[in-house]
């Protein structure tokens, strides 16, 4: 027990100094956790003692992978159904071009530049085809842009990419068995009844008994992420269905998804983002840079390639076009996980293993750092609240019941 709690002061310290350099940089907390993993894994290697990190210990990869879960579901509770629905053609268009642009371009650069086999070209197209849910919403935070229908369009368009991409990881290597039919009917049902009983609860235990949202909220999640691996799929990906069919019942509570997101980000997503830069192995990348730079080019330019005329079709401001299409670019979670799906399965190698992270990580740090200090739309950021506004919001959200 002892080293479990100085693994986690150690890597809540990294927190503690991204948040910083964040705040001097004026850079997104995400990609600078990333960053400092990143570092932090190169020189822990220098010295041999990476094992001593932690990184895939079972309790560090379960905060790790609590962290993506709630961050989605509440990338998800941002998205108003009514605002999905005025969007609809939008982000289905520039999520399905998202998804097809990189798969087809990269799997085209694995195969017949890279020389890798068809299984391995084609796991390459759909780890390097995603769009970071996680590092989009985080942004979208960071900017207040979730409060705007342009930045909620964008995490809608960003949810229909990786749709396809899961669909993609299950229809090319994962066999449609039994275990899909169940976790596929037994999602709908839970979907169906969840707000009902959502707010069933809320009326009659939410201002009785202490977190009763944030402990139901949290069941269905887990339950339904243990579902999902069971099936052969990913905790994430219920995770964001759920938020988006609760995003009403959360609206009614600012200060209950305030506390939730204070949760989130405040303790588990550093872990996740933190980990995700571990993973990445300079010497590897050290050793080939040009089968990385093959591949981070591939990802980006076919993302920019395909998705700026289209974006152009619903946003004709320059920033706003160009922030969409870079944010678009990036990828992160989903990313990881089809390349580890690869890796568990033979069929990637170790070696192309560590160039799709470094690709997937890479492509989370660069269009974002360029996206928000070139092309960030102020015009479209909401107004700061005054310091007196703020401070009573907080004093309200302290004096309230959790719920």
């Amino acid at each position: 027990m002892e080293q479990i709690f100085s693994i986690a002061a150690l890597w809540l310290g990294l927190a503690v100094l991204s948040a910083v350099i964040a705040y001097h940089l004026r850079m997104s907390i995400a990609l600078v956790e990333i960053c400092v993993g990143v570092v932090t894994a190169a020189v822990a290697g220098k010295f041999g003692i990476l094992e001593g990190l932690g990184a895939n210990s079972e309790w560090l990869r379960f905060i790790a992978s609590s962290g993506a879960v709630l961050l989605t579901f509440l990338a998800g509770a941002e998205l108003e159904p009514q605002v999905l629905r005025r969007k609809l053609t939008e982000v289905t268009v520039v999520g399905l071009i998202g998804f097809f642009a990189p798969f087809m371009g990269c799997a085209a650069i694995a195969y017949y530049l890279l020389h890798w086999g068809l299984q391995a070209s084609l796991l390459c197209g759909v780890a390097l085809s995603t769009t970071s849910m996680a590092v989009v919403y985080a942004v979208m935070l960071e900017t207040g842009l979730n409060q705007t229908d342009y930045g909620k369009g964008i995490l809608g368009a960003c949810f229909v990419n990786d749709l396809g991409t899961v669909i993609a990881l299950g229809l090319i290597f994962a066999p449609f068995t039994y275990k899909t039919v169940v976790f596929i009917g037994v999602t709908g049902a839970v979907l169906l009844i969840l707000p009902f009983v959502s707010r069933q609860l809320t009326r009659i235990y939410a201002h009785r008994t202490a977190a009763i949202r944030t402990k139901w909220v949290v069941l269905i999640l887990f339950g339904l992420g243990a579902l999902a691996l069971w099936s052969g799929s990913e905790a994430v990906l219920p995770a964001y269905i759920v938020g988006m069919v609760l995003a009403e019942f959360s609206a009614g509570d600012t200060n209950w998804i305030r506390r939730l997101r204070t949760l989130t980000v405040g303790f588990l997503t550093p872990f996740y983002f933190i980990r995700a830069g571990t993973l990445v192995s300079l010497p590897a990348l050290i050793s080939a840079p040009g089968i990385f730079l093959a591949l981070l080019g591939g990802k980006v330019f076919s993302k920019i390639f395909g998705l700026y005329p289209i974006i152009g079709w619903f946003r004709k401001n320059r920033e706003e076009r160009w922030f969409y299409t870079l944010l678009m670019s990036t990828g992160l979670t989903f990313g990881t996980i089809s390349a580890l799906y690869g890796l568990s399965n033979n069929i990637v190698t170790p070696s192309q293993y560590s160039f799709l992270v470094a690709v997937v990580i890479a492509s989370a740090v660069v269009p974002t750092v360029i996206a928000n200090a070139a092309f960030l739309p102020r015009h479209l950021l909401p107004e700061p609240k005054p310091p007196q506004e703020q401070t009573s919001e907080l004093w309200e959200s302290s004096l309230g019941e959790e719920g």
